[in-house]
Formats: C-alpha cells, structure tokens, sequence
C-alpha cells in the first residue's frame, strides 16, 4: 500500500502532465473525447467504451488565438482554442463543448473554424432547466450527443452501460467530496496545493483508477487524529483555482481551504445521478438539479448567496476568497450581491482577480497577507 505522500505525490504528477496521460490513454489503443468547461455528461463518453479528457487549467501566454479572440475574452476560452491551435490536443477523438455563456458559445464557433476535421459536439444546455420542457430539451441534446460519440467508437451504449457508467462516476463524485471534507480536518497533512493537484487530475484519468487511488487515500486520512493547528480556515469560490503560484500563496499564510464552491472542483461534484429509471433522463434531471452557479439562471436569485453562506457556516470557516476570473461578466455581474450577502453575515471576504495568463502574483500576495492578519 502507498503512504500518503505517494499518492498525492502521484496525483500531482498526472495533474501537471496532461498531455503524458492523454499519451497513455492513446498507447494503450483507448480513444479520448475532450469536455470543455462544464457539466459535460462524462458518463455518455464511458457508456460508449471511451475515456473523457478534461480540457481545464492551462496557464501561459495567449498567441495563436488573438487571431479569433478580442483581450478582453475571459482565458478559459482563449487557452482552450490556444491548446487546440499549438497541437496539444492532437489524439482525440472528439471534443464536447458547451455554451454555458455568451463566451463560451464564441469559442465553439471558433473551436469549428479553427480544426474543422475535429469531430465536434456542441451541448446546449438550457437556462429553464427544471421545467418539463426543459428537461426534455437536455434529454434531446444528451440522445444527440450519445449518437454521435456511438457512431465515433462502434460502441452501442445500451442502458446497463449507461447505468454503469453513472456508477462508475457517482463513486468518484462521492469520493471526491470525502477527500474536500478530509482536506479540512489534516491541513498539517494536506497543503493548498496538494489539494487542488489530487482533485484536478480526476480530468486526466479513467474514473475508476482515479476513484481507487482516492478511496486509498480517504482510509489514511480517516485514520489520522484531526488537526487543531493552522486556524485561517477558508471557503474559496470560482471558476478555477489551479495556479501553483497562488496556491504556494494561501499555503504560505497557512491558509487552510476548508469548503469550496468553485467550478472545477466541488461545484460540478455536488449532485448524483439517479442509478434507476431512464439513464438518459436521469442525466437530465442531475443538471435540472443544478445550482448556485453563477453561469446558471436562478429563478430564487439568492441561492448561491444562500449557498455559499451556508458553507462558510457548515465548515466553521472564518472568512472567503472570491477567484474572480478576468472579463467574466456572469461573475463580475454577481458578485456585488454576494459581497452585500457576506458582510451582511458578517463574513469577512476578499476578491482575487485571476488570469490563466498571470505570471506575477504580487498583488494578490499583498491582498492575502493582509487578510490572512484580518483573521
């Protein structure tokens, strides 16, 4: 059995190299769907014998596709089609891209123009998501979606596939909202970084090994006495928060992530799909159930307000970070309410704006040091 160290050892080293996992995928005669951010349904790629490829957290300079984008698009869609323009995508079998925003829905426009050969899928999902017509909606662009990865890998996925691929991936869900719970009670065992690498490269790996790997290293977190020691507990909330350099930041000023809503970690993770039933719908009621997501309507208008509150709460949290993601409008948009929401809690918080192309985090290290005094 593997120490603790090893394992997040190992989930560090496949979340920093993509590109040799896609490799490995591809060496052992295995074909790779990439899924752009977010709520692409993995479970179809499984269903169909292939494995889904997270397209999430590059960092560097933006070249190739200033050609197709203004500076001010957010760099989640500019790297994307950037990976595409360098080759770093060359060995998959397919991409799936959603238009969760206007952004989002520029970038698959471009994706096409940029690669055409790129076997593409475009995924609309629907803002009146919870509605019957909506639901049926997400259901007609799942079945969609389903025939066109079936017709890629010669695989007909019947409904025990699918079944067992909803399995496969609620046992990772799960696991993986363990391990955020784990993270907060052994930040002497568990830094900022360590964190972030172990859940990131869940988007490189088969769901099963990276599932196996984690449950291994739940058990020895579980076995451990918890922590009394650093005290700066805090909720993160965001798109993304996989720089090194930012997180080497938090970890310096011993501050320990307790709870997190960001997008590429616990906010897609929140809710199971339906084992029993029509496996299809069951997918489609899993997004129905989506919320508290900036990127999705909220007929409320309070519950992410509600959500994140209730975290910092639950968690025992003493304040939050907001990871504004640069030129994001659903973000910049949202995010004086819930800044109004927070102070009214009397929840003290800070906002850190984030770039996939920052090389310099000096500002961002003053701004956390003196919140990190606040606390």
């Amino acid at each position: 059995m593997s120490s603790i160290q090893e394992l997040l050892s190992r989930f560090a080293s496949i979340a920093t190299s993509p590109k040799a996992q896609l490799e490995r995928c591809l060496g052992e005669g295995k074909k790779v769907i990439g899924c752009f951010p977010y709520y692409a349904p993995e479970e179809l790629v499984y269903a169909t014998g292939m494995i889904p490829f997270g397209i999430w957290g590059a960092w560097g300079k933006v070249k190739a596709a200033r050609e197709y984008f203004a500076p001010f698009y957010c760099t989640i869609a500019q790297m994307g089609l950037e990976l595409l323009l360098n080759g770093k995508l060359k060995g998959l079998s397919g991409v799936i891209m959603s238009s969760m925003c206007d952004t989002l829905r520029s970038l698959t426009q471009n994706f096409q123009a940029a690669d055409p050969d790129m076997p593409f899928f475009f995924l609309s999902h629907p803002q009146s998501r919870r509605p019957e017509y909506g639901v049926s909606f997400t259901v007609s662009q799942y079945t969609e979606l389903l025939s066109g990865l079936e017709s890629i890998s010669g695989v007909r996925a019947t409904d025990e596939k699918l079944r067992e691929a909803i399995r496969l991936c609620n046992a990772n869900r799960a696991a993986r909202r363990e391990f955020v719970r784990l993270c907060g009670e052994h930040p002497d065992v568990i830094s900022c970084r360590s964190r972030c690498l172990a859940l990131k490269s869940s988007y490189f790996m088969a769901k099963p090994e990276h599932t196996a790997m984690l449950n291994e290293l739940n058990a020895k977190l579980r076995r451990l006495p918890a922590s009394d020691g650093r005290s700066r507990r805090i909720v993160i909330s965001g798109i993304i928060n996989d720089s090194l350099a930012l997180l080497d930041i938090f970890d310096g000023n011993e501050f320990v992530i307790v709870a997190d809503d960001v997008a590429h970690e616990s906010r897609g993770i929140r809710v199971d799909v339906a084992g029993e039933g029509d496996p299809i719908r069951a997918l489609a009621l899993q997004f129905a159930a989506q919320n508290a997501d900036p990127l999705l309507y909220d007929p409320e208008m309070h519950s992410r307000t509600d959500h994140i509150i209730k975290l910092v709460r639950e968690s025992r949290a003493s304040g939050a970070v907001v990871l504004m993601m640069q030129f994001c409008d659903p973000e910049e948009f949202e995010y004086p309410t819930l800044k109004r929401a927070l102070d009214d809690a009397c929840i003290p918080s800070v906002v850190i704006g984030v770039d996939q192309q920052m090389d310099n985090f000096g500002q961002a290290k003053t701004i956390l040091q003196a919140f990190a005094d606040l606390l």
